[in-house]
């Protein structure tokens, strides 16, 4: 079994378990949550670099939001945070929402039951298209990385069925006290998940907690 590991990092969620809000398309990403999940992240270094934007806080949040890209070789996401639900041109024409250049640097690999040609953009990263399990999209990724670790970038369902898969090493949450009441829930499904996991909190003066979930020794 391969040493590498499968990691979710800064993923936010609301006080009610939402991780995206409901109405998603090309002009409102995350539905009608708008920026509310996001906000704590918009003001760290890491982020305003990733914007190609100078500036950003150092504190707490910075020192989780850092965290995001040490050791990672690839990434998996699902179709819905490669391209909106609704609005988006073609699959064929569309290239993802961060421009020519994303700030992955990776190979990214986008689980669709539409395959297209692989996309390769500028900085090195690709996006590469598969109909795939969880477990066969890791396998893919892992022989990408090369040995370095993997991260799950979301959205919503394709976290929640890697915990499913129980296929998740490492889980960073950031709990947003925001209450969304509708909208894409990543607890559906996951009761029990904390016999899993060692879990530490961290409250940060931004309003948000940080949440690690370790996964303990399987058996």
């Amino acid at each position: 079994m391969s040493d590498s590991q499968v990691r979710v990092h800064n993923f936010s969620i609301s006080l009610d378990g939402f991780g995206t809000g409901e109405g998603q398309s090309l002009e409102t990403p995350f539905g009608h949550a708008g920026q509310r999940l996001h906000g704590w992240a918009f003001e760290t270094r890491t982020f305003r670099r990733m914007m190609g934007r100078e500036g950003g806080g150092v504190g707490v949040d910075e020192a989780f939001a850092s965290q995001w890209g040490e050791g990672i070789g690839a990434e998996i996401m699902g179709r819905w945070k490669f391209a909106p639900k609704q609005g988006a041109p073609t699959d064929e024409e569309w290239r993802g929402w961060w421009g020519d250049e994303p700030p992955f640097h990776t190979p990214v690999f986008v689980l669709t039951h539409h395959p297209r040609p692989s996309i390769e953009m500028e900085g090195g990263t690709t996006f590469h298209f598969l109909d795939a399990t969880p477990a066969e999209a890791l396998a893919a990724a892992r022989e990408a990385a090369g040995g370095r670790d993997v991260r799950i970038g979301g959205g919503v369902t394709t976290v929640r069925e890697f915990l499913e898969a129980d296929l998740v090493d490492h889980l960073h949450l950031v709990v947003v006290p925001v209450v969304l009441g509708r909208g894409e829930r990543l607890w559906d499904g996951q009761e029990g998940l904390e016999s899993r996991f060692d879990i530490e909190a961290v409250s940060s003066p931004s309003g948000v907690t940080h949440l690690t979930l370790t996964r303990r020794p399987r058996d």
